[in-house]
């Protein structure tokens, strides 16, 4: 009988529990001055931010929306504003429910009727379509650990799209476990400058948020239309002063070296990194990592760091995630032999469907 190593199994070594808005607020405390915002129009630091979006979940509580809500977000790229509004979300310890702009309407109208939505933060605001009642103590509270903080729905390629809805404990684990992953010689601190280039509703962007955010560093938004537009991004790259972006390999691609010049960590996930992508991409100086997770398991569940030597992986779970490759019977397969993988840990999510 073939046993999984240890090294696949590490649900026992999750961070503490805690909530995202305990991270934000760690990091108000520490870095109350660094800047945590910058969409090129103006600067917010933490402090700043964490005063606004207190004043906007007290006036969203007043509105009947509270803990337990979902507020759908269905906002441009690029703004401050977008992210103030998820944040605002989570400090009324409600869950955010992201809709790209660019899609459909239908697909608003289908995301946001599936998962109940009691309010729409659009470009004009929030509306209010659902109010609870305002006047029950019991919505106006800081979320717990067990409370969701993002219903993120699938892209529906196998049929319809399915909402899949995280935790705080698992979206803060996932963030912990991340900490301890990347540049742990040079950990990441208010001198970084994190691009936010990926749809927010893509689980992608919430590894861009909280690697500013969980670290004091600042999250620089960017328009969709530059980051898809590929050698427009370098200049704005340079000017931004980027140094960390997390992307898919079909962007990073079309990147040129000169490009990435201050960037020191890039991280992809979300499709099969080519092998020369990766050789091309690590440098002296720079960190190139690989990831691999679905939405159902929180953002990443594993991650390999790329040297540009070697095969491409999708590395080890991290810290609160297990793995293994069973065969049809469920049982695990020997090294080198194919399989199916199993994810594990404190980063499952689940279904808004049963």
């Amino acid at each position: 009988m073939v046993t999984i190593g240890e090294q696949y199994l590490r649900s026992s070594h999750a961070a503490k529990p805690r909530t995202l808005l305990d991270v934000f607020g760690s990091v108000v405390e520490r870095h109350p001055d660094a800047a945590c915002l910058d969409d090129g129009t103006r600067v917010l630091t933490y402090a700043e931010v964490w005063r606004q979006i207190q004043v906007s979940a007290a006036w969203m509580q007043d509105q009947g929306v509270g803990a337990g809500d979902r507020v759908g977000i269905h906002m441009p790229s690029g703004s401050a504003e977008l992210y103030l509004a998820i944040l605002s979300t989570l400090a009324a310890g409600a869950a955010y429910v992201p809709v790209d702009v660019d899609d459909p309407a239908e697909r608003a109208e289908l995301v946001f009727g599936q998962a109940r939505v009691a309010a729409v933060y659009t470009a004009h605001g929030m509306r209010v379509t659902d109010p609870g009642r305002a006047d029950d103590p019991a919505r106006h509270r800081r979320p717990t650990v067990d409370d969701d903080c993002w219903i993120i729905f699938t892209s529906g390629t196998t049929g319809l799209p399915k909402g899949v809805a995280v935790t705080h404990r698992s979206a803060a684990a996932f963030v912990d476990a991340e900490s301890r992953v990347f540049l742990r010689d040079s950990p990441l601190g208010p001198g970084d400058r994190v691009l936010a280039g990926l749809s927010v509703a893509f689980d992608a962007s919430c590894e861009e948020m909280w690697l500013a955010w969980a670290h004091g560093a600042c999250l620089v938004p960017a328009p969709r239309s530059i980051v898809k537009s590929g050698l427009d991004l370098g200049p704005w790259l340079r000017e931004r002063r980027i140094t960390v972006i997390s992307t898919v390999p079909t962007l990073a691609s079309m990147w040129t070296d000169s490009m990435l010049t201050d960037v020191r960590l890039v991280i992809l996930g979300g499709e099969a990194c080519p092998p020369e992508l990766a050789a091309r991409l690590a440098a002296d100086g720079r960190e190139v990592w690989n990831t691999y997770g679905p939405t159902e398991a929180t953002v990443v569940a594993c991650a390999a760091p790329l040297t540009g030597a070697g095969e491409v992986s999708i590395g080890l779970p991290l810290d609160g995630w297990d793995l293994a490759v069973v065969d049809s019977a469920g049982q695990p397969v020997g090294y080198g032999e194919s399989g199916e993988l199993v994810i594990g840990g404190v980063g499952l999510a689940r279904y808004l469907d049963p």
